[in-house]
């Protein structure tokens, strides 16, 4: 069997391994995944930070997972096609953002799950409502704010879930 990995992208002022990925992380460990994840501090531009996850990845073989939270999800969906990607699992994606809705991403033909909080006053949730309806996502929409940081229960759930679904797709 080849190796298998998640590769997390955080968030505009997120860490590479804040609280959630770390969760997440140890959770991928426990299905068995390889985990990487790319430090993007200091580069605001979207397109920079797709440049960063693509010279990451180059080297990983075997399926990837993509990861992503908020700009971080963007990134992911941004790459996922040339890095074809195996699954994404998002967090809050900045899609959709006003005046840049141009620039939302045609992610890869993959398994896509999203997790959005209802009081998201960063990036709204009908966003993600749009983008699961364009790409057939699974979306779940949970009681949080954007950076979901009281849901790292309900959001490894999720993920794990997916994470054990993706045995069928990789």
């Amino acid at each position: 069997m080849s190796e298998r990995y998640v590769v997390f992208s955080h968030g505009k002022d997120g860490e590479p391994w804040g609280n959630k990925i770390a969760a997440m992380a140890e959770l991928a460990r426990n299905e068995g995944f390889q985990v990487e994840s790319v430090d993007y501090r200091g580069i605001d531009n979207p397109q920079d930070r797709v440049t960063r996850l693509l010279a990451y990845c180059k080297d990983l073989r075997g399926s990837l997972v993509l990861v992503g939270s908020s700009l971080g999800g963007h990134v992911s969906a941004a790459a996922s096609s040339l890095l074809q990607a195996r699954g994404m699992f998002l967090l809050a994606p900045a899609f959709y953002m006003p005046g840049f809705e141009q620039y939302t991403p045609k992610p890869a033909n993959c398994p896509i799950t999203i997790v959005h909080g209802w009081r998201d006053d960063i990036v709204p949730v009908e966003n993600s409502f749009r983008f699961a309806r364009e790409y057939k996502a699974t979306l779940h929409v949970i009681d949080s704010d954007h950076r979901m940081g009281d849901n790292i229960r309900d959001i490894n759930y999720y993920f794990e879930y997916f994470l054990i679904q993706m045995d069928k797709y990789t």
